[in-house]
């Protein structure tokens, strides 16, 4: 019988065999665990250094949105809307109509001063038929101080050839008289003549005064027929640029006044971006410098553009209540300047940008 000794021993003996697998497999464990970790680190240290890298020579922001115009449409006359011809979204092209006013009341003062335009029209004909009338009288005055002188020259050589026959005692006193008298009338028949003439001219400029003052109002009255035929044709809204229409806020019998926003107009076509960096962020940043952008509606995908401009002040300035540091406990924050930039890509009607778009951009600094 074996002792129980050697049947221990018998035990162990079996039993040191199972050890070596399981530590063939613990350093094996080991050496994975390790090379994992080792190809985690160089992978990190190449990430690392390339994002270490890309941040040297690039400066990001997400704080972007795409801009772009917005052409609000103002009516330039008050009155009820007849029509309105355009929906919500509805792209137009510049010169569309958009919506017609009632133009009755326009269409009454363009006819009153058409009025007053016939009327001014008819006074200048008044006036010039005054002045025709005053050209007459002058020329009748004339031509009676011209009888009146040949009448006087006629005369004064009556009373010389009478003076000399009554020095002779040839004629009486009383003829000798008679002929002075009627010299003397034949002058003052002149001086009458003259006085007519003066008179008539006098009226013929009149006359001719009148006609300046009625041109005037005719003229007057034309202006006052443009401004409202103007008005009239305001009574029919159009488009003032191509775009998408947007903001519709008029509707048909809707009392509206001059200068009332009815809609707008988003031009797609002409799209950039506003990028909000950090002041810190700026001092590489130059106007040319090429970006990359990255629209959130369209994952994935990279537009190219580049740098336009920077503004002149941060974005704080120009907000509704600016700060005032000299005011209260100072604390420093970084403030952001807004940078335009432009797309250098083609328009993609696949991928329509629409204002107000979040975008994130990368600008290679030079």
């Amino acid at each position: 019988m074996s002792s129980p000794l050697r049947i221990e021993k018998k035990e162990e003996t079996a039993a040191l065999p199972d050890r070596a697998p399981q530590m063939k497999r613990g350093r094996v464990r080991r050496v994975v665990i390790f090379s994992i970790l080792g190809l985690v680190v160089v992978v990190g240290a190449v990430l690392g250094f390339r994002t270490y890298e890309f941040h040297v020579h690039h400066a990001t922001t997400d704080d972007a949105q795409i801009d772009g115009s917005i052409d609000p449409v103002l009516p330039r006359v008050s009155g009820y809307v007849r029509e309105v011809l355009v929906k919500e979204n509805q792209p137009v092209k510049a010169g569309d109509l958009l919506l017609r006013i009632d133009p009755a009341d326009l269409q009454a003062k363009v006819d009153q001063e058409r009025a007053e335009v016939a009327n001014a029209e008819a006074a200048v004909a008044v006036a010039q038929a005054a002045v025709s009338s005053a050209q007459a009288s002058v020329a009748h005055a004339r031509a009676d101080v011209a009888a009146a002188l040949t009448r006087q020259g006629q005369a004064g050589a009556d009373v010389e050839r009478y003076k000399a026959l009554w020095a002779k005692e040839e004629i009486s006193q009383q003829q000798y008289d008679a002929a002075r008298a009627a010299s003397d009338a034949s002058r003052a028949a002149t001086a009458a003549s003259r006085a007519t003439v003066e008179s008539a001219e006098a009226e013929l400029q009149a006359a001719q005064r009148q006609i300046g003052a009625a041109e005037a109002k005719v003229a007057q009255h034309q202006a006052a027929l443009q401004a409202v035929l103007l008005q009239l044709s305001y009574a029919t809204v159009t488009a003032p640029v191509s775009g998408v229409v947007s903001k519709k806020d008029v509707e048909v019998g809707q009392l509206v006044q001059a200068g009332q926003p009815l809609l707008a107009i988003v031009q797609g076509h002409d799209a950039w971006v506003v990028a909000n960096f950090k002041e810190t962020q700026l001092a590489r940043m130059r106007p040319g410098q090429p970006v990359e952008i990255e629209v959130d509606a369209y994952p994935g995908v990279t537009f190219h553009g580049r740098i336009e401009s920077l503004a002149a002040a941060t974005g704080a300035k120009f907000s509704l209540l600016p700060p005032d540091n000299a005011t209260g406990n100072f604390t420093k924050v970084v403030q952001r300047v807004p940078v335009k930039i432009v797309f250098t890509d083609p328009p993609n009607p696949q991928r329509p940008l629409r204002v107000g778009m979040n975008v994130s951009v990368a600008v290679e600094l030079g």
